[in-house]
């Protein structure tokens, strides 16, 4: 279940939300690698581990019905993303959330979020889960501001949270 795009539009500098396809490869791409440019320290995947590989393992995330990914597009170019995959155990987890520096500040995060919950919601699952690095601060706090909890688990630096998911009426 894919949820419905942010009907925003984009004008006066509203970021617009789509959920990503196979055809916008090139979209997620340019905004995986910007993330990971601009804000290594938030995330336990390095620029090169990404930044290899033709089109085709681009495609290839979301050709997975299981997966799930919304960018966040103003004047056609990404400022933001998110991802939906369900883990091994079946648990949809919380991934590659980001914003860019200069769409930060204005509930796009907690936008882009609230898209993954919703697809996560459509799986029939009753929780979220994500994995944040323990030093990374600011995102710790947006998650428990949206409702994450602290786990007990994850290795190394990272922590896991979860958010348990209400029905949508």
């Amino acid at each position: 279940m894919r949820p419905a795009p942010d009907e925003g539009g984009g004008a006066g500098g509203v970021p617009v939300l789509r959920a990503v396809t196979p055809a916008d490869w090139v979209l997620w791409r340019r905004a995986r690698i910007a993330s990971l440019t601009v804000s290594p320290e938030a995330f336990g995947v390095r620029l090169a581990d990404w930044d290899r590989g033709g089109e085709e393992r681009w495609r290839a995330r979301f050709d997975d019905p299981a997966a799930y990914g919304v960018l966040a597009v103003l004047g056609g170019r990404p400022v933001g993303m998110a991802a939906g995959l369900l883990a091994p155990d079946a648990v949809p987890e919380l991934r590659s959330v980001w914003v860019a520096p200069e769409a930060r500040g204005r509930g796009l995060a907690a936008r882009l979020i609230a898209s993954v919950e919703t697809w996560a919601r459509g799986t029939g699952a009753g929780a979220l889960r994500l994995s944040v690095l323990a030093g990374n601060a600011p995102a710790v706090t947006l998650y428990e501001r949206l409702g994450y909890v602290m786990e007990n688990g994850g290795s190394g630096d990272e922590r896991v949270m979860t958010k348990r998911l209400g029905d949508v009426r």
